[in-house]
């Protein structure tokens, strides 16, 4: 499925996916890189090494959850925008997703915004909580969304307008 349509098929999310225990504890770095490319950034970004070293530049990044804080310093870095940090404690029935966004116009905080799964579908409406763009982040702005908490594992994008 992923080769034919860019879309990971849902066991291949599951494998990257941290444990309901995890996500029950806060925010939590979630990287869906599927393929096997030469890319280290993630790992040489990290501040916490909660992204494991690889022994080949090759292989597929891996997160361990229970070193991650969430902080989303990896999710810029991505030249895949493959990374996002999701805190299903953000409140009671909303969940926060941290997601790179490197379409114009840039929304802006209070912004009510299409939620998009990863094919690109409406899955809700997101509100935009804060637009993180800095010199530091390499031109890819990171935006903060609270959704539905039932949405935090589908909600991959956000959509604007019309």
């Amino acid at each position: 499925m992923l080769e034919k349509t860019g879309i990971p098929t849902a066991e291949q999310i599951e494998e990257v996916t941290p444990s309901k225990e995890r996500l029950a504890k806060g925010p939590v770095a979630i990287i869906e890189c599927f393929q096997n490319i030469p890319c280290n950034p993630c790992y040489t970004t990290c501040p916490s090494k909660a992204i494991k070293e690889l022994s080949d530049i090759n292989e597929r990044p891996e997160v361990d959850f229970n070193r991650c804080n969430g902080c989303g310093a990896c999710i810029s870095k991505c030249p895949g925008l493959a990374i996002f940090v999701v805190d299903e404690t953000y409140s009671e029935d909303k969940a926060l997703i941290k997601l790179p966004y490197e379409f114009l116009p840039l929304p802006q905080q209070g912004d009510t915004v299409k939620a998009l799964d990863r094919s690109g579908e409406i899955v809700g409406e997101a509100e935009v909580l804060k637009v993180v763009n800095t010199r530091a982040q390499d031109r890819t702005p990171v935006i903060w969304i609270a959704v539905d908490r039932e949405l935090s594992m589908k909600v991959r994008n956000i959509g604007m307008g019309d």
